[in-house]
């Protein structure tokens, strides 16, 4: 049987791959209910995510296949934000019927999320419909920050609602680390950071993008044949090995477009491209548009 990747590379990996991506992480709603009670999420175009910060309550829906109890400090993602039923019991419907039960009182953090920017995401691609991170089966520092989030949504200081959200960026971070390491069956690319051999590769092309990669050297980092490794990669991440890092160099060149202390002639090189005229040609080959839209704000 093939060994797991150490944590280490699996955070080293994760951290480039959001990093090089727009993320808007935003706390929308805190919300308190009494007794019993019943509520209905809409499908949305942007992901959705509860954390429950007192008390407890059921979660149901199409993306589940039976209900969820969450309990304090547990979150539950739903990437794709798909039509779901938050209730305080565990038959929805009946909830809803039946109001005047006294049921001890439920809090939780509601918030939307979604990446802004970047032709696709291999990390929400990768992620499965729903997911729930436990809070007394996740480390340490995800308890502490998910603490911190729910004692700062009693502040109502200035400034409150943009520290909530920079909390609940990195809660969501911690999130999907959480998941990779504990899923049973993940699929594409978080599936190959559980992989020692495709976690190395990946680890070392993300770390080094400009690098002069071929199949055969990222076959050499990972100890594996050619075409073993361009098999095995395909299979699991979904995509040849070239094509992924094609589309790894356009996101980080899209981060660095970003940044105006660098010229689009000097991103060619640290990407590795001999000419700048190469380079804009690659970026709108994969992207779609030029690097001066992107520079200018336009994506």
């Amino acid at each position: 049987m093939q060994a797991s990747a150490v944590p280490d590379a699996i955070d080293r990996v994760l951290e480039t791959v959001l990093g090089a991506y727009r993320m808007r992480v935003e706390i929308t709603a805190d919300v308190r209910y009494c007794g019993t009670w019943f509520e209905r999420e809409p499908d949305t175009r942007h992901g959705q995510f509860h954390l429950v910060t007192e008390g407890e309550c059921w979660v149901s829906g199409a993306a589940l296949e039976v209900p969820v109890q969450l309990g304090a400090g547990d979150l539950i993602v739903f990437p794709s934000g798909v039509r779901h039923l938050l209730s305080s019991h565990a038959d929805a419907h009946a909830a809803d019927a039946a109001r005047d039960i006294d049921d001890a009182d439920t809090r939780m953090l509601c918030g939307e999320l979604e990446f802004l920017s970047g032709s696709g995401n291999p990390i929400f691609s990768a992620l499965p419909r729903h997911f729930v991170v436990r809070s007394r089966e996740s480390g340490e520092e995800f308890r502490q920050l998910a603490e911190l989030l729910a004692a700062n949504s009693r502040n109502r200081g200035w400034g409150q609602q943009a520290v909530q959200n920079k909390l609940a960026d990195s809660l969501f971070t911690m999130a999907v680390c959480e998941y990779v390491r504990r899923s049973d069956q993940p699929r594409g690319l978080l599936a190959a950071l559980v992989d020692v051999r495709l976690s190395k590769a990946l680890s070392a092309v993300h770390e080094r993008p400009g690098e002069e990669w071929t199949i055969q050297s990222m076959a050499q980092v990972a100890g594996m044949s050619r075409t073993a490794f361009a098999e095995l990669f395909a299979q699991v991440v979904g995509v040849p090995p070239i094509h992924y890092l094609a589309q790894w160099r356009a996101n980080e060149a899209r981060r660095l477009l970003r940044n105006r202390r660098f010229s689009v002639a000097q991103i060619a090189e640290m990407l590795g491209y001999r000419s700048e005229a190469a380079f804009r040609r690659f970026f709108k080959r994969v992207e779609g548009v030029g690097p001066g839209r992107v520079r200018g704000g336009d994506d």
